[in-house]
């Protein structure tokens, strides 16, 4: 069959997010027979004119869209970023008649309200490429879709039993699918890879495990350094690792630095650290692989507050971790989250001293935590009152303590005002 896979993420920070999800369902959908075309509306001028260029040349007869993001997280200015997938939707519609499937991380975590949002016939909750190119084959064959694995119809609800694949190596991964992609230089862009999947440390505000699992699935160090000497082959030399924790588990993380070094590419790389996850041979080895920067996610300078999160570290272990990364040249972006259970003007201002004693290259402050279904702090914020048990919290609900919002904002704008590498 002809499928059309349509990445609606417009949404970049501080690094153009490459579609790497979709990417590797591209390839798996490829590889079991079928005509794929992928459009990226990132790195398109004007989003209703692609799709419509695509529908009217390509001819799909099934068209899959990946969901990345639903909001930006922002308290203070949130954006509902599903009007914008929804419009691409509806130029779907307007342009052809055929099955309209969802999916991507967004998706994973709302999987039913959602595609109730969104209007489009089906989703798919996790892994893609296990299941995407069953739902073609099925439906190229006029089968029955029931027990495909994470798959919901719209109005009918889940088909088939979530399941997760036990090893990664099996899966399908990006190709020259991204390689190929138009950009003026490459350079300048940060490829993503991605080594591992699950988090098992249930932190209490935290999605991944609704989109990934709990569980830590790897891929063979062998077939990561395949993948990034690929990409280097094709000009790249910049790379973003988004495991959700990079170091865990150590023994792994260190084996994919050494992998790295044997095979003498000449790369630069940045990742997700967990705080206090390493020993004295990990950030040696990242540093002469190649590892630049790390996102140092603590969250709070509060060791009461850290408990509250379900951190399982300390502060000694987070100023522990930033200095040996400061020792071997690696930059350090810092992430706080305030205003969450617990939240004091004691521990907002214990917070604020810590991360400056820090000295990290950037910190990025939060003010306010969105709060996502089937996490800690969603139950947290059922029992306070703060959101009802029936809300699906598709449109963004935050956990603030209400008597500090004012304060918090005033306190945090003063502590920025002298730091210019702080934002919020």
């Amino acid at each position: 069959m002809r499928v059309l896979l349509i990445s609606a993420n417009t949404e970049h920070v501080n690094i153009l997010p490459l579609p790497l999800g979709l990417n590797c369902v591209a390839v798996a959908a490829q590889n079991a027979g079928h005509e794929v075309n992928l459009v990226d509306l990132m790195t398109e001028k004007d989003d209703r004119s692609s799709v419509r260029e695509a529908i009217v040349t390509f001819h799909p007869e099934i068209i899959g869209i990946s969901v990345r993001n639903i909001d930006d997280q922002n308290m203070e200015k949130p954006r509902f970023l599903l009007d914008q997938v929804k419009k691409v939707v509806t130029d779907c519609r307007n342009f052809s008649g055929v099955p309209i499937i969802l999916g991507g991380a967004g998706y994973s975590i709302f999987p039913e309200s959602a595609l109730s949002y969104l209007e489009a016939d089906m989703g798919i909750q996790g892994e893609g490429e296990m299941s995407f190119p069953l739902l073609v084959d099925k439906i190229n064959r006029g089968n029955d879709l029931s027990r495909i694995p994470g798959l919901y119809v719209r109005g009918l609800g889940l088909q088939g039993k979530r399941v997760f694949a036990k090893t990664l190596n099996r899966l399908s991964f990006a190709d020259d699918y991204i390689s190929s992609l138009s950009v003026p230089d490459k350079q300048e862009y940060w490829i993503p890879v991605q080594t591992r999947r699950g988090c098992p440390m249930d932190c209490s505000y935290c999605s991944t495990a609704t989109i990934e699992g709990r569980s830590i699935r790897k891929r063979r160090p062998e077939f990561v350094v395949e993948e990034i000497s690929s990409r280097v082959s094709s000009g790249f030399q910049r790379f973003y690792f988004v495991d959700n924790i990079f170091n865990i588990p150590l023994s792994y993380a260190k084996e994919i630095c050494s992998k790295i070094i044997e095979s003498e590419l000449v790369i630069s790389w940045r990742c997700i650290f967990y705080p206090g996850k390493i020993d004295k041979e990990l950030i040696p080895l990242m540093a002469r692989a190649g590892c630049k920067e790390v996102s140092l996610g603590f969250e709070s300078g509060c060791e009461r507050i850290l408990h509250k999160m379900n951190k399982r570290y300390t502060l000694d272990t987070v100023r522990q971790t930033s200095e040996m990364l400061k020792d071997f040249g690696i930059r350090r972006l810092g992430f706080l989250l305030l205003g969450g259970p617990g939240e004091t003007r004691e521990s907002v201002e214990q917070s604020l001293v810590f991360a400056d004693s820090l000295n990290l290259d950037a910190l990025k402050i939060t003010i306010g935590i969105r709060i996502y279904p089937n996490t800690a702090l969603s139950r947290t914020a059922i029992d306070e009152g703060m959101v009802l048990p029936e809300d699906n919290l598709l449109l963004p609900k935050f956990y603030i303590i209400e008597d500090l919002k004012d304060w918090l904002r005033e306190t945090v704008s003063l502590w920025m005002a002298d730091r210019q590498h702080w934002t919020s």
